[in-house]
């Protein structure tokens, strides 16, 4: 060879790999090689005669920088080496453990395998002998349609011989009688194997991780960041994105081919087998068709029965594909926190639709119903409710009143601006004797001229559910509107969208439920273990921090600060009762209150208590006035207290039920992971504990895989797939879900109420075009009157809310 450095001769060593495009020194051992300069020049560089040789192989080449990682065709040393590579004679168990020694050489060498052909015993079925080959064995077959593909896919195979087979016919055990190591292609860098298809495969853990990350609401590309980060790469996970996709495809599928009822019906069968006092109710129509489905848990059913004394209900739409309605039986807790009661998928909204509900959610509360019920102008949602809960106290909600008045009402707001605003509001809030309202509202009436107004004399003959006046001796639990629900409505956007079909909706909508859980257990945890800071030291707040949570001791604190600033008026005697009159700072209005110092009662006319169960401001300055240091225990309501929920055993403990092997599975999972976590970061701590614990850990390993083979012959109780309903539904009468139209959204945002489109179009600029002077002014004035509309129904609506308004 030349002692020239451009000169170049390239050598092929198919029993390597690869080919030598740098000058180094290559041994069986690793690599070695001066980058720089070639000691004793080019001609001390052997030719490659040598490369029969087992010591070392010198290639003669340009000097240029090379990828140590090549030195892996090689693998680590020679014992290892030789451990890997197949030889004639040797002998295996099973043909699993000849195939998994081939695919381990496979693996550190760099191809791929796959089982080429077997011959079965044809008494017994046995097998007698198997080979496995090279995943680029034989050719392509062809095919006739090929000329019609525009993107072919690159050919993998080229006719490589390289295999292995093995045979047991002669000594009882599969015995290695063929192996061509030989390759007519270029091998891959073994540290990219995992590539091929035979070393890809997702475990049964690993499915279970991925339908849980799933449920969270991950997408594909996070979940497998997610596991590759945990696995320390996704060379070490043993699947790629490409399989993942394929995993949720087949899933899909099976679902598509279950059906949406059958995979509603398994759903509620699995949440029943975890929670013996879950409960769901299912509607069919004449043609057996699942129309309305109903469900609730017990913790649900739990806290009905210490806060369903009020509850809020609403349906949203556009949640999801099929577009039902989603119904949220919603109330408030000790925390102030919304809590759900129980939730609805509804086809339509009609009053048989809405009795058939009534029904089955006061069945499923065991026939307990609440004191007041919160809903919009539903005449439907009405009717059924005065039918089905005739004693059940049914106000309206006041957001909708505004919304209402702001669109029949639209030209008053405008013609008078603030005023009728200001006069509409005082008859929905600040009247406390029904005879002031009266007067209020006729005298409204005639001072706008709307005595033959139609929306106003259909309002006013349902004056009792939404007037304030009406309602402040029936306990609402201050709520005034089902802004509740409307609050839920939203947030159920963050974990529905209308891509979901039906059958994640009912998954998405547990994790909601979930979080929601979450956070009133964050606020225990907060209440049990810190007090709430006291601006004033007095004995009464003293004893409200001690029986009220952080949230109701706020507003408790709230209505002392007010009593420090109001003046007693007056004073007078009846009886063993005290009459006095207190005005609030900055107001005119007196407001009365009764004090019986013998039976220890006090009564106030703005009926706080009866309404929110919290003393009011007036109140609080007679009992500090009469020095008293403790709030009597009349006037403690449990519901807002820290032991709301004490007294009663909890009902949503999982009971023993017929689970199946596939839910028994993550539950063992998610078992083993937590014990597993513990022992990892204690383990993790010292070089020592790791190498214990690794030990261990394979040990292990080595004795559970004996052990998969009996846990596979375990009886099953229920399979996967099977349904159960509850007795006054049967099974085989259900054909399906009942389909809607068609419907087809572009985002899942909110549709658009009546008054907001109306705002919309109103505020939808118009084309210009030359005016004359008078028609210029009378667009003015009609968008200096849009203005007005708009501005003046926030501005009542919100002031509506002011709790300072309201008190």
């Amino acid at each position: 060879m030349p002692n020239d450095p451009n000169s170049s001769d390239e050598k092929i060593y198919p029993d390597i790999g690869f080919v030598a495009t740098a000058g180094m020194s290559v041994t069986t051992t690793g690599m070695e090689g001066d980058w720089d300069s070639i000691p004793g020049g080019w001609d001390s560089i052997p030719t490659a005669e040598m490369a029969g040789k087992k010591d070392s192989i010198r290639i003669p080449i340009l000097p240029c920088r090379v990828n140590l990682r090549l030195s892996r065709a090689f693998d680590m040393d020679d014992n290892v080496l030789e451990d890997h590579i197949p030889k004639i004679g040797m002998e295996f168990e099973t043909e699993v453990e000849a195939y998994d020694f081939y695919m381990k050489y496979a693996k550190v060498t760099g191809f791929g395998t796959r089982k080429l052909s077997a011959h079965r015993d044809r008494i017994t079925g046995n097998i007698l002998d198997i080979s496995f080959c090279c995943c680029r064995e034989g050719y392509r077959a062809t095919n006739n349609r090929c000329v019609t593909i525009k993107n072919p896919r690159p050919e993998i195979r080229c006719g490589c011989k390289a295999l292995m087979k093995i045979n047991r016919r002669y000594t009882g055990k599969f015995q290695i009688v063929k192996f061509v190591e030989e390759h007519n292609h270029d091998l891959c860098d073994p540290e990219k194997s995992y590539m091929f298809r035979c070393f890809r495969q997702m475990s049964n853990t690993q499915q279970t991780q991925v339908d849980a990350a799933q449920s969270c609401g991950l997408a594909p590309k996070k979940i497998i960041d997610v596991m590759a980060k945990e696995a320390g790469g996704i060379q070490h996970l043993g699947f790629n994105h490409i399989d993942l996709k394929n995993y949720l495809r087949t899933k899909r599928t099976l679902e598509i081919k279950q059906g949406d009822s059958g995979g509603v019906l398994q759903y509620l069968q699995r949440m029943t087998s975890e929670d013996p006092h879950f409960y769901y109710a299912i509607q069919l129509d004449v043609e057996d068709l699942i129309t309305n489905i109903f469900w609730t848990d017990g913790r649900m059913i739990q806290d009905f029965g210490h806060f369903g004394d009020v509850v809020c209900f609403d349906t949203t739409y556009r949640k999801h594909r099929d577009g039902r309605p989603i119904a949220l039986f919603v109330g408030v807790n000790h925390h102030k926190q919304t809590t759900v009661f129980g939730a609805a998928l509804l086809y339509d909204e009609t009053i048989e639709t809405f009795e058939w509900l009534v029904d089955a959610f006061e069945d499923a509360m065991m026939g307990k119903r609440p004191k007041t019920i919160l809903t919009d102008q539903d005449q439907a949602m009405s009717a059924a409710l005065a039918s089905k809960w005739p004693s059940t106290y049914h106000r309206l909600c006041v957001w909708h009143i505004f919304q209402n008045a702001a669109i029949h009402l639209s030209n008053v707001f405008a013609s008078f601006k603030n005023t009728f605003a200001a006069d509409f509001s005082r008859c929905v809030y600040d009247f406390e004797e029904e005879s002031e309202f009266l007067d209020a509202w006729n005298g409204m009436l005639e001072k706008y001229n709307l005595q033959d107004n139609q929306w106003l004399k259909r309002m006013f003959s349902l004056r009792e559910k939404w007037a304030l006046v009406y309602g402040r001796n029936t306990f609402c639990a201050d709520m005034v509107s089902t802004q509740r629900s409307e609050c839920m409505n939203a947030v159920v956007k963050h974990y529905v969208n209308y891509k979901n079909n039906i059958v994640e909706v009912f998954h998405h909508f547990q994790r909601l439920i979930d979080d929601r859980r979450e956070k009133e257990s964050a606020e225990d945890f907060k209440n049990a273990q810190s007090s709430p800071v006291m601006t004033f030291p007095l004995e009464i707040l003293k004893h409200a921090a001690a029986v009220y949570t952080h949230k109701i001791f706020a507003l408790f604190s709230e209505e002392l600060r007010k009593a420090i600033e109001s003046k007693i008026e007056g004073e007078s005697q009846l009886g063993t009762s005290v009459i006095y009159k207190v005005r609030p700072i900055h107001r005119t209005n007196e407001y009365i209150v009764t004090y019986d110092s013998i039976e220890g009662s006090i009564f106030c006319s703005c009926r706080k208590f009866e309404f929110s169960g919290i003393l009011c401001s007036h109140t609080l300055r007679i009992l500090t006035f009469m020095n008293v240091v403790q709030i009597p225990d009349e006037y403690i309501l449990k519901r807002w207290t820290k032991h709301a929920k004490g007294g009663t055993s909890r009902v949503c403990d999982v009971g023993v039920g017929i689970v199946d092997e596939k839910t028994r599975k993550k539950q063992r999972y998610k078992e083993l992971c937590n014990s597993f976590m513990r022992v990892a970061i204690k383990a993790a701590e010292s070089e020592d504990s790791y190498t214990s614990a690794l030990d261990c850990l394979l040990k292990m390993e080595n004795s559970e895989d004996g052990m998969i083979g009996k846990a596979n012959t375990v009886p099953i109780e229920a399979k996967d797939g099977d349904v159960a309903v509850d007795d006054e539904t049967n099974e085989s009468q259900i054909k399906g879900l009942k389909p809607k139209g068609r419907v087809t959204y572009h985002s899942s945002k909110r549709p658009k109420n009546a008054l907001e489109q109306a705002i919309s179009r109103k505020r939808k600029p118009k084309p210009k075009a030359t005016k004359s002077g008078s028609q210029h002014a009378s667009s003015m004035q009609e968008s200096e009157e849009t203005t007005l509309i708009n501005d003046d129904y926030w501005n009542v609506t919100y002031s509506a809310f002011d709790p300072q308004s309201t008190s």
